[in-house]
């Protein structure tokens, strides 16, 4: 691995971890028992992930700040190359969206688990084991895998064809503009499922949830897991393919 793709990886996976240390900790702070937060907040958990999202893009700027597989997707299936800059520019490949993959999954497993460790002392409070889950992972309102995945194919695609056209535009107002994308996706759509978005969002942190020695815990869910996976990486080739005609 040459020394640009490494620093990509490293890039992608603090970043990603960022994104899910900040995204877990407002659902945290917000569901989970004798927290300052506590109460039903939707809003505060549409803008702290918002504002996760603004922070993470900054830390993963050697990479190109995809911070989501579903991201790397996009531009692989647009044409776009992973990264341009002054060192030199990732090419969408299959060998280089692996190391992206897998930078964005380990770096979302860590999130998980610094959230986890932040908020220790209240995974050990007694609550119901969705809410726990509810930290890490989403889960629909109203279980129906098929109309499920159609909402995430649906605000995927609406994240990444922005990240595709917002590139040419002369306003290019970067970090600030998809952290209120993303707080608007949330608002707008993330009401039936959670609105993953992101399938390392989701899947990183099940995956922790499934690890960790969360007191109470229950189940992760594995039969809704496939879901926020499935629907972002289809919204993202959709997005690709317009973004590729738009362009």
């Amino acid at each position: 691995m040459d020394s640009l793709l490494l620093d990509a990886f490293w890039s992608e996976l603090l970043g990603t971890a960022t994104l899910i240390l900040l995204g877990a900790g407002v659902v945290a702070n917000v569901i989970l028992p004798k927290n300052k937060g506590f109460g039903p907040d939707w809003l505060l958990i549409n803008f702290g992930w918002g504002l996760a999202v603004f922070v993470a893009v900054y830390v993963a700027f050697k990479s190109g700040a995809h911070i989501n597989p579903a991201v790397t997707v996009g531009l692989w299936t647009a044409g776009q190359p992973f990264f341009e800059g002054d060192a030199g520019t990732i090419d969408a490949t299959f060998g280089n969206a692996m190391v992206y993959f897998a930078a964005q999954m380990i770096g979302a497993v860590i999130g998980a688990a610094l959230a986890f460790l932040a908020y220790k002392k209240h995974f050990d409070e007694d609550a119901d084991p969705a809410l726990k889950l509810g930290v890490f992972s989403t889960g629909p309102e109203i279980r129906s895998y098929g109309w499920n995945l159609v909402t995430e194919i649906i605000a995927t695609f609406v994240l990444v064809f922005w990240v595709l056209v917002n590139g040419p535009t002369p306003t290019q107002i970067g970090p600030l503009g998809v952290a209120l994308v993303v707080v608007g996706i949330g608002a707008s759509l993330g009401g039936p499922t959670g609105y993953a978005i992101n399938p390392a969002r989701d899947l990183g942190p099940r995956i922790a949830h499934a690890l960790l020695p969360i007191r109470g815990k229950g189940s992760s869910d594995w039969s809704y897991a496939w879901v926020p996976v499935v629907g972002p990486l289809v919204g993202a080739v959709l997005a690709g393919l317009l973004g590729a005609a738009w362009a």
